[in-house]
């Protein structure tokens, strides 16, 4: 990490299209899990007597689950990336301190690492898992 953390040259009107889109996706996502848990609560009880049919609905629901929790830590890298920008330091790469391409934020606007020090990163773990 580097000492003095350095501002990003990101020009306001960008940084602000960047919160509206996390903000965007952030509510779409909430309201995803709202219509999630509704089902799964709803006064409707599943009678399945059939055992095949019980692990179908079973499996469908894991899934599902397993589906929000990774969209509830989405949820939370987006958050962070809105606290980067209100700190102003969004679009800045936490390891050399460059600047994060917008192309780049596009695909990923949660990344934290410009492309080369997260090539860098990707190969250093690559060669730890040999």
């Amino acid at each position: 990490m580097m000492s003095v953390v350095p501002k990003t040259t990101m020009k306001a009107e960008k940084v602000e299209f960047f919160r509206y889109m996390l903000t965007q996706k952030i509510n779409e996502l909430l309201d995803e899990a709202g219509k999630t848990v509704s089902e799964m609560t709803s006064g409707v009880k599943e009678n399945y007597p059939d055992p095949n049919d019980r692990a179908s609905l079973e499996s469908d629901r894991n899934f599902e689950l397993r589906i929000r929790d990774r969209e509830r830590k989405l949820i939370m890298k987006m958050q962070e990336a809105i606290k980067r920008m209100d700190d102003g330091v969004f679009g800045v790469c936490e390891v050399c301190g460059g600047p994060i391409s917008e192309k780049r934020l596009m695909a990923r606007p949660v990344t934290t690492l410009c492309i080369d020090c997260k090539m860098k990163q990707e190969k250093m773990e690559k060669l730890k898992g040999e």
